[in-house]
C-alpha cells in the first residue's frame, strides 16, 4: 500500500488504478476509498483512477485532531505530490465535493476539470437535510439508522437486487474520534465566497429525488460557479453515481473529455 505524508506528518494511504490522465476521486464523508468499487472500472476504458483513505479511515492515519475540507483538499495535494503529478482532474461526491471545492479554488493548478456530485457550498447558504432525515439516522437502534440511510443512498427498487455489501455507509474501521472529526469537518464546510473563484470547468449533478444532500444544493453550486453547468439525474438519490452509473459516469467521462485542460 502506497501512501504520502501529509505537512502535519500525517500518513495518507492511496490507490491508483488504471492507465492514462488520472482522474482524482474523492468519497463521501467517514468512508474510505471503497465508496468508489462499485464504479471505479467505470473510468479505465480512458482514465487511471486516484483514491485515497481520508486521514480516520481505511489505512491512512488516524490522528485525534481537528478536520476539515481544507485540510482533507491538502492531503489530496500531498497524494499527487507523491505521485508526481501537477494537474488531475477532480470528481468529488458528497463530502468529497465539499473536499473538491476547497481544492479547486485553494490549488487552481493543480485542478484540470472539476465534477460536484450530491453535494453542497454548506453554511449558512447551504440547504441542510430536514429534520425528519436527521431524526431518521438518529435513531437509537443501529439496525435501524443502517436501514434509513441504506434508504436515502438507494430506491427500494434498486435495493432489492442489490442486497450488498454496500460500500457508501461509512468505514466500519473507524474510530468513533474520527467518525466526530469527519462529521465536523463536513458541518464546518462553507465554501460560499471561494466559489466564484473556481477556474476550472465544472459539472454539478444531482439525483432529483436526494433528501440526504438535497438537491436544492446544486444550482446553487452552478449558480455560484462561473460557466458551471449542471446535470439533474431524474429519480436518483444520494448515491446516483452507483445506482444511475450506467448514466452518470458516460456523461461524467464525456464531460471531462471535452472539457480537461490536461497538459
Amino acid at each position: 500500500m502506497p501512501y504520502a505524508t501529509a505537512p502535519d506528518g500525517t500518513r495518507i494511504a492511496y490507490q491508483l488504478e488504471g492507465e492514462g490522465v488520472p482522474l482524482v476521486l474523492l468519497a463521501g464523508q467517514a468512508n474510505s476509498h471503497l465508496w468508489w468499487e462499485a464504479v471505479r472500472a467505470d473510468f479505465h476504458p480512458a482514465r487511471s483512477t486516484l483514491t485515497l483513505d481520508y486521514r480516520g479511515t481505511g489505512d491512512s492515519g488516524k490522528p485525534d485532531t481537528p478536520h476539515s475540507t481544507a485540510l482533507f483538499a491538502q492531503d489530496v495535494i500531498a497524494v499527487l505530490d507523491d505521485l508526481g503529478i501537477e494537474r488531475a482532474d477532480v470528481y468529488g461526491t458528497s463530502m468529497g465535493g465539499r473536499v473538491a471545492q476547497q481544492l479547486a479554488a485553494r490549488h487552481p493548478r493543480r485542478v484540470g476539470a472539476l465534477v460536484l456530485g450530491c453535494t453542497s457550498p454548506g453554511g449558512p447558504h447551504g440547504i441542510e437535510r430536514g429534520d425528519d432525515v436527521r431524526q431518521a439516522l438518529a435513531q437509537p437502534h443501529s439496525v435501524a439508522a443502517r436501514q434509513a440511510l441504506l434508504e436515502f443512498m438507494y430506491t427500494p427498487r434498486w435495493l432489492a437486487d442489490h442486497p450488498g455489501p454496500h460500500h457508501t455507509l461509512g468505514d466500519p474501521r473507524m474510530p468513533a474520534l474520527s467518525r466526530r472529526h469527519h462529521l465536523a469537518a463536513s458541518d464546518r464546510h462553507d465554501a460560499w465566497d471561494l466559489l466564484p473563484s473556481i477556474g476550472a470547468p465544472t459539472l454539478v449533478l444531482h439525483g432529483t429525488d436526494d433528501v440526504l444532500n438535497p438537491t436544492a444544493n446544486a444550482p446553487l453550486l452552478a449558480g455560484r460557479i462561473p460557466g458551471a453547468r449542471l446535470h439533474l439525474i431524474p429519480d436518483a438519490r444520494h448515491a446516483y453515481f452507483e445506482e444511475a452509473r450506467t448514466h452518470a459516469s458516460p456523461l461524467v467521462l464525456d464531460f471531462l473529455t471535452t472539457t480537461s485542460h490536461q497538459p
